[in-house]
């Protein structure tokens, strides 16, 4: 590199940068690099279309791996495990059309986040409206199970705001049945919890409201609680507290914080919540205990070198993946307290993005703020694939992402949900 001069490999010479200088001059760092990613997105789409998929292993392929299994040499698990390996450099992008009752607004507002229940059958979506503000909406999964990939989408056009930090699903009645929202008031600080039923077509009449709504300051954050120990219990991550809050009995309890808690998540075989830090700081609480000052309450603590923006608890509860703002995800034993794994290639530098765990098929998928979904093996945390976005590269086009085995319910079909701009893709997994 010369100082004051650019490389350009298409014409084999140099050029000069003059800031300041030439006003007609459209040449800068910014510009050059995004033409660089745009060409590198381009022809990664290119290789995906011709089907050029390379696997990241060597000699990982269907007759090499079956005749190791009739041979002995792979137990099932190892098998098992590498013929999920397989299908993820198979699946293909397809194009899936979304149905509204209101033909008007399907299709016409920017995905910004989408979040599937337990059981995949249905997707929360978060979309950006144009003229400024959110609209919310459930996509019923049902019909991803036909050859014509079809989705319903519902939407309630009542319930509108600025900005969404959060948002997580709530099993108050039955699995599932309420949404937590952090900002669904005018003003960003507040934190509501919506009955599903508002986004169904069935009885419009007769709609539920709010079941409990109330203003905070900043939220960040939360969670639901599924252990019987705190029942009906939602947390809230805000600026410098927690905030636990039982919906039906309307109690609150609070715990301060030295930085902004991010990233939150219950165990489910204790009553324990994981909250990750803008400091970098990972720490539990025990929501049995009275509120207590100081940090004497802190359970297990962590530390990350970076702001902490996404936590997941693997099933045993005994590891937790965490994600951070300099793109490192690592892997802590919570009994030892220390990082037993790193997923390398992970793209961050401020954006709060999701980590999204599979562990029944082995797979760790994350989308990076460079706009790629990278896919990696959980158990030695090689990356197994990159996808590239199908829309250029922006900050308002990060893919918003949902990984299962059953999109659709126990029946689904299996595969990758990407969401980007007014767009959704499956990625067939089978």
């Amino acid at each position: 590199e010369l100082p004051g001069f650019y490389y350009d490999s298409e014409k084999n010479r140099y050029f000069r940068l003059l800031p300041g200088h030439n006003n007609y001059n459209p040449l800068t760092k910014e510009s050059i690099q995004y033409k660089a990613m745009e060409c590198k997105r381009l022809k990664l789409l290119e290789e995906e279309e011709k089907q050029n998929k390379k696997t990241t292993r060597a000699g990982l392929n269907p007759s090499m791996l079956l005749q190791k299994r009739q041979l002995g040499l792979l137990n099932s698990t190892s098998y098992c495990r590498l013929v999920h390996e397989l299908k993820v450099n198979c699946m293909q992008r397809r194009k899936i059309e979304i149905h509204s009752p209101d033909s008007s607004v399907a299709g016409t507002n920017n995905f910004k986040i989408i979040v599937a229940d337990v059981a995949c059958e249905r997707i929360f979506t978060v979309n950006d409206v144009e003229h400024g503000g959110c609209k919310y909406g459930i996509i019923n999964l049902s019909g991803l199970g036909k050859e014509s990939l079809t989705v319903e989408m519902y939407d309630n056009l009542y319930f509108t705001n600025r900005k969404v930090n959060s948002v997580c699903w709530a099993s108050l009645t039955h699995p599932d049945s309420h949404l937590c929202l952090m900002g669904i008031a005018e003003t960003p600080g507040c934190a509501s919890l919506l009955p599903a039923s508002l986004f169904s077509s069935t009885n419009p009449g007769d709609r539920p409201g709010m079941l409990c709504s109330f203003k905070i300051s900043t939220a960040w954050s939360c969670a639901w609680c599924l252990n019987p120990q705190a029942d009906n219990c939602f947390s809230t991550g805000l600026t410098r507290r927690v905030l636990v809050t039982n919906v039906v009995t309307g109690h609150r309890q609070t715990f301060g914080t030295s930085s902004d808690v991010l990233a939150q998540q219950f165990a489910t075989q204790t009553p324990m919540l994981y909250n990750g830090c803008r400091s970098g700081e990972i720490f539990s609480i025990d929501v049995r205990q009275r509120n207590r000052k100081g940090q004497s309450w802190k359970a297990v603590r962590l530390f990350h070198d970076s702001a902490v923006t996404s936590i997941r608890l693997l099933e045993a509860e005994h590891y937790l993946m965490a994600a951070d703002m300099a793109g490192k995800i690592k892997l802590w034993d919570l009994r030892a307290a220390k990082c037993v794994k790193q997923y390398k290639g992970h793209h961050n530098e401020y954006a709060v993005l999701p980590l999204h765990v599979n562990e029944e098929e082995g797979l760790l998928t994350a989308v990076g703020q460079d706009c790629y979904t990278r896919i990696w093996s959980l158990r030695d945390a090689h990356l197994l694939r990159t996808i590239p976005s199908p829309h250029p590269s922006s900050k308002d086009a990060i893919p918003s992402v949902v990984f299962s085995s059953r999109l659709g319910g126990s029946r689904g079909v299996p595969g990758l949900l990407m969401a980007v701009k007014q767009d959704l893709y499956h990625f067939s997994y089978n």
